[in-house]
């Protein structure tokens, strides 16, 4: 992809004009957004620099191979071949960076996993999905909170949220979103067939600065005491939350032991929603005009099948079929299909720019 020096340009003036406003700003307001987005465009401009440098490097080992010097001809020749095999993946950079692309792809998020059809063995199965991405978050260094979890009778979870906080939780965990399927034995089967189960997976964004306001007027705060499995888990008093979003019927729910911590999770939890609702709202005004199979958002579509008689996962948005499900459900492979989505993702932005500059 061969970029307009009129964009590159447009790139490198803004970034000299926020770092030239940094250095006048007096507002402590101004100061904080003209900081994000100088460190946002930070590393753009640096690699429009380094393509700018090797563009501007061409002409001159060209010249120097056409010049009457033997020795010096033949030096930069061999320069001019590494050159000319780096500018494409130098434009490549470029472009991936001025694609458009998902504003909360470093945020930290919320993950919720529910156990769809299949009884026990669903339930099971959601608990296998959980530690999945519980261990995987732990290779990564990032830290994992469960906010709320209801357990099967048999094991695992009917349903389990999380928060994930790190570099980049979402960027890499966003296309995890939706139907998961499973194919085994259950443990609970004495005939040994083979039975099909699902759960659910959403991921959303938990950036740091939620813009979202909610009126007094459009929730409903219930408090009543928490259930639980007996003894001293369980609240003597109403300390647990739900509160509902009249407007859109959300419903969130915090069960610590302080009722006031409960109600400050609770809030965040809808504030959260909320986003999420809203960023699912604006991606299908764009899905509408623009066709895009990876990180369609549709929690309710089947986006991958794990068969365990065979050690096969399958991706179905991208066909990907690998057969090392053992280390993928462990945690420790599931980069083997993130991936592979992520390139799929990055070859649909850099489709999105080719139009945009056509």
């Amino acid at each position: 992809m061969r970029l307009p020096q009129a964009r590159l340009d447009q790139v490198l003036d803004r970034f000299r004009e926020v770092e030239a406003r940094m250095g006048a700003a007096s507002d402590g307001a101004e100061i904080v957004r003209l900081s994000k987005e100088h460190a946002e465009l930070k590393p753009v401009a640096e690699a429009v620099q380094t393509l700018e440098r090797a563009r501007a490097e061409l002409p001159e080992l060209e010249e120097m191979v056409s010049s009457g010097d033997k020795e010096m001809a033949e030096l930069a020749e061999g320069e001019l071949i590494v050159l000319k095999d780096r500018l494409p993946e130098l434009e490549r950079q470029v472009a991936l960076l001025l694609a458009p692309k998902d504003k909360d792809e470093n945020a930290s998020a919320i993950l919720e996993v529910r156990a769809g059809t299949g009884g026990d063995e669903a339930a099971l199965f959601a608990g296998d999905l959980f530690r999945m991405y519980q261990r995987y978050a732990q290779n990564h260094g990032w830290r994992v909170e469960v906010e709320s979890a209801s357990e099967g009778e048999m094991g695992g979870y009917k349903e389990i949220i999380a928060s994930i906080t790190g570099d980049g939780v979402f960027g890499r965990l966003k296309f995890e979103s939706g139907v998961h399927r499973v194919q085994r034995v259950p443990a609970t089967e004495a005939q040994g067939r083979i039975h099909t189960s699902a759960a659910t997976v959403a991921v959303l964004p938990e950036p740091e600065d939620i813009d979202i306001e909610i009126r007094d007027q459009d929730i409903r705060i219930d408090t009543y005491r928490s259930s639980g499995a007996g003894g001293q888990h369980v609240n003597k008093t109403d300390s647990a939350v739900r509160i509902t979003h009249l407007p859109t019927g959300i419903v969130v729910t915090s069960s610590e032991k302080s009722q006031h911590q409960n109600r400050a999770r609770a809030m965040k939890a809808l504030q959260v929603k909320l986003y999420d609702q809203q960023r699912e709202a604006a991606h299908t005004a764009r899905a509408e005009s623009r066709k895009a199979q990876v990180g369609s958002g549709d929690r309710s579509e089947r986006i991958r099948t794990y068969n365990f008689p065979q050690g096969r996962v399958t991706d179905h948005r991208i066909n990907l079929t690998l057969y090392n499900l053992p280390k993928i459900i462990e945690g420790e492979a599931l980069d083997d299909v993130i991936e592979p989505l992520i390139a799929e993702d990055q070859a649909a932005r850099l489709a999105a720019l080719e139009e945009e500059l056509a």
